[in-house]
């Protein structure tokens, strides 16, 4: 997994409330067990039209916010079915940092194990990034996980709060294999004693 310390890019306003998972990445597509290869299908419904065309006025369809990596969001982001498919496909379009008021819980948990920060704020912070955003290619904003704040293009900073112990996985670039790697040298004793111990194993 990719570290995660300092994120500075042009962050997307997507206001809308309730966006579940079959809406980021739908059924359709669920078949894959890759992470990459997703994003062309990121937001498939909404983006594309039955013809397979783009639809000009969806926001990360307009060239402003083509190389977002950052997604400012309406409140309940990510309900809806469990499939870890979402934040895959966020990641393999770009998205690297999704910016609410809430979050579904299990959505939230697969951002942590996947290298994606999302991060909640009270609706007044919410309202202005989703204004900041607005700004199209001048939308830049930095994302500092080290110190917890974000820096919008005007200078102004807004502190957030994350857990301690995804904060260091993500920092770091552990995922649930890497935090189990870590532990390598203690793993390869203990099978060294337990072979001599029950050779016969």
């Amino acid at each position: 997994m990719d570290k995660f310390t300092k994120l500075t890019g042009i962050a997307a306003p997507m206001p809308l409330i309730n966006v579940d998972t079959d809406m980021i990445i739908p059924k359709q597509f669920l078949k894959t067990i890759k992470r990459s290869g997703l994003g062309v299908n990121l937001f498939d419904e909404m983006r594309y039209d039955d013809d397979g065309a783009e639809i000009a006025d969806f926001v990360l369809n307009k060239p402003a916010y083509r190389d977002a990596q950052i997604l400012v969001a309406g409140d309940n982001f990510g309900c809806g079915s469990s499939r870890e498919h979402a934040p895959w496909a966020l990641l393999d379009f770009g998205i690297r940092c999704v910016i609410s008021t809430s979050f579904a819980d299990i959505f939230f948990n697969n951002c942590f194990k996947n290298g994606i920060l999302p991060i909640v704020l009270p609706e007044e912070d919410v309202a202005k990034l989703m204004d900041d955003a607005e700004r199209g290619a001048n939308a830049v904003i930095t994302v500092d996980l080290e110190s917890q704040t974000i820096t919008g293009p005007d200078g102004g900073e807004i502190g957030f709060e994350v857990d301690a112990f995804r904060k260091h996985c993500l920092l770091n670039g552990l995922d649930d294999i890497g935090l189990t790697l870590e532990k390598s040298a203690s793993i390869e004793a203990f099978e060294a004693q337990a072979e001599q111990a029950r050779p016969w194993v």
